[in-house]
C-alpha cells in the first residue's frame, strides 16, 4: 500500500515529497521525538494490510496485548492467502488466534517468555520460543538479530502535545519500535498512562487504530494453606524493613505482600508487580525512600492484573515504567538496599538446582526475570540482598517439588550455586555455602513430611553419602 494511502499528512508539512517515499530510519528511531506528520486513524483491517507474506511481526504483551489487531492481522493473512510471517513476542494475553493450528501455514509464533496461549502450539512443533534472559531481549533487535517489520502495539490516548504511552508494558517494546520498518498502534480509551521509557509521539505511527476495550483482568484467586503459610515464613523471616522488592504475580507473591502491612518504607523495583502493592502503598508500607535510585518511585517494565491496579498505575509519578533491559540489569539491581527477590519455580533437584521453565521436555514458560533478580539480589552492594526460590512442595497430584534429581529433560533455569534461600510451606532451606550433603538436608527439612524417607534415600545413592545439617 502507497504511504499516502496509509496516513494524512499536513498540508504545512514541508517534508511531504521526502517522507511519502521515506523508509522508517530516514527521520528518527526516537519514537519519543516529534515529526512534521500527522497519522491516519483507519479501521484495523486496512492498519494491517501492509502486512505481507515473509514478514516479522512484534507484538507488544502482557496486559497491552494488541488483541484487536492480531484479529484483524489473523484474518488478513487467511483471506489474502500469505504464508510465511514471524509473530516474536514476550508473554502475551488473549486467544492467540495467529497460533491456532488452522494458520499454521501462515504465521509462527516465536516467543522469548511463553504464555499459556502459545504453549500447545510449541509442544505440537506449530511455534517456537527463545530461552534467553529478559534484560537481553532489546539486543535482539538492537542488534539486528531479528529485524522487524511491522509492530503491532497498545497505547493510551494522545494528549493535547500529541504524545500517547506504551502503558502497562514497556519491556522490549521500545527496542522494537525503533527497529521497526512501520508501526501499528492500537489506541485504547482504557489503557493507563504511564511514565519512564514508555512515552511515543503518534507521528511515529505508520497507521493507528481507535479501541474503547478493557484490558485482561487477572482476578485475585483463593489461597491455599501452603501458599499463606510460605508468604508468613518469608515476610516474617526474610523481609526487612527498607527492604526492596522484587517478586512477580500469582498467589506466592501475594500472600508475601498480604504479610508485609507491618513493615516500614519498603520500595518496588520488579519487572512486574501485582495488585498487592497498591494496598502497601495506600497503607503507607512501601514508600521507596530508602532507595538509593529511582528514590520514592516504584519501578516496573510491565504489568498484568486487575483493574484496581491499572487506575492506580494510570497518570502516576510515583511509577516509573522502564525498559527490561535495564530494569533487570544486575549491575543495576544490586544498587537498590536490602533486594529481595522472591521467585518460583517448578521444582528444585537435592543440589539446589532450579527448573523454571520446563517440565521435563516440555516447555512451559521462559527464564524470564529470575535469574536477573536471583544474582543481583546476591551481589546486593549493602551485602543484605535475599535471593529467595519459593514453592509449595507438593504439586496439585501430592508429588513433591523437591526432587533427587530434576525430571529427564528438564532444564536448569538457575544454577545451584545461584540459589540462597529455598521456601516452602514448611520453613525455610539456607543453602549459600552449603556442602551437597549439607544442602541435601537443608532441603529434606522442608520437603512435604511423606516424602523425606525417600528424598533421604534418594540423596545416599547419589552422594554415597547420608545427608547431614
Amino acid at each position: 500500500m502507497a504511504l499516502n494511502q496509509i496516513f494524512r499528512l499536513s498540508s504545512r508539512n514541508p517534508l511531504v515529497s521526502v517522507l511519502a517515499n521515506r523508509t522508517y530510519f530516514t527521520y528518527s528511531q526516537s519514537i519519543s521525538q516529534p515529526l512534521p506528520r500527522d497519522p491516519a486513524y483507519v479501521e484495523a483491517r486496512e492498519a494491517v494490510k501492509c502486512i505481507k507474506s515473509g514478514d516479522t511481526v512484534f507484538v507488544q504483551g502482557a496486559a497491552a496485548t494488541p488483541n484487536v489487531l492480531l484479529e484483524a492481522m489473523t484474518q488478513h493473512g487467511k483471506e489474502n492467502n500469505l504464508k510465511d510471517i514471524t509473530v516474536i513476542h514476550m508473554h502475551t494475553e488473549g486467544p492467540a488466534l495467529y497460533a491456532q493450528p488452522d494458520c499454521a501455514h501462515i504465521f509462527r509464533s516465536i516467543s522469548t517468555f511463553m504464555g499459556g496461549n502459545v504453549r500447545k502450539a510449541v509442544a505440537e512443533g506449530r511455534a517456537d520460543s527463545i530461552p534467553i534472559f529478559l534484560h537481553e531481549i532489546p539486543l535482539l533487535f538492537r542488534r539486528g538479530l531479528i529485524p522487524i517489520d511491522v509492530a503491532l502495539i497498545q497505547s493510551s490516548p494522545i494528549d493535547q502535545h500529541g504524545y500517547g504511552s506504551l502503558g502497562t508494558s514497556v519491556d522490549c517494546v521500545r527496542a522494537a519500535l525503533e527497529n521497526s520498518k512501520f508501526i501499528i498502534a492500537q489506541v485504547n480509551k482504557q489503557m493507563p498512562r504511564t511514565f519512564g521509557d514508555g512515552i511515543i509521539h503518534q507521528s511515529h505511527f505508520d497507521a493507528a487504530v481507535h479501541v474503547d476495550a478493557p484490558l485482561p483482568d487477572h482476578p485475585h484467586r483463593q489461597m491455599s494453606s501452603q501458599e499463606e503459610a510460605i508468604g508468613k515464613w518469608i515476610a516474617e523471616n526474610l523481609v526487612d524493613d527498607g527492604a526492596t522488592l522484587q517478586m512477580g504475580i500469582g498467589n506466592i507473591p501475594d500472600a508475601v505482600l498480604a504479610q508485609l502491612h507491618n513493615h516500614k518504607d519498603l520500595g518496588i523495583h520488579s519487572e512486574m508487580f501485582a495488585s498487592g502493592v497498591v494496598d502497601l502503598v495506600k497503607k503507607g508500607c512501601v514508600t521507596n525512600n530508602k532507595k538509593t535510585i529511582h528514590r520514592g518511585r516504584i519501578v516496573g517494565s510491565f504489568l498484568v492484573g486487575s483493574k484496581q491496579l491499572y487506575d492506580f498505575v494510570d497518570n502516576n509519578p510515583f511509577i516509573e515504567m522502564l525498559e527490561i533491559n535495564y530494569v533487570n540489569d544486575t549491575k543495576v539491581v544490586c544498587r537498590n538496599p536490602k533486594m529481595t527477590a522472591i521467585n518460583s519455580c517448578i521444582e528444585v533437584d537435592l543440589t539446589g538446582q532450579v527448573c523454571a521453565d520446563s517440565i521435563g521436555t516440555r516447555m512451559y514458560s521462559g527464564f524470564g526475570g529470575q535469574v536477573d533478580f536471583i544474582r543481583g539480589a546476591a551481589e546486593g552492594f549493602d551485602g543484605k540482598g535475599k535471593p529467595i526460590i519459593a514453592l509449595p512442595s507438593c504439586t496439585n497430584k501430592g508429588e513433591s517439588k523437591i526432587v533427587p534429581t530434576l525430571k529427564l529433560g528438564a532444564g536448569v533455569v538457575t544454577s545451584r550455586a545461584h540459589v540462597h534461600y529455598v521456601v516452602t510451606e514448611h520453613g525455610i532451606a539456607y543453602l549459600f555455602g552449603k556442602s551437597l550433603r549439607q544442602r541435601a538436608y537443608a532441603l529434606i527439612q522442608v520437603a512435604h513430611p511423606d516424602h523425606r524417607e525417600s528424598l533421604e534415600k534418594a540423596a545416599f545413592e547419589r552422594l554415597k553419602t547420608m545427608p547431614v545439617p
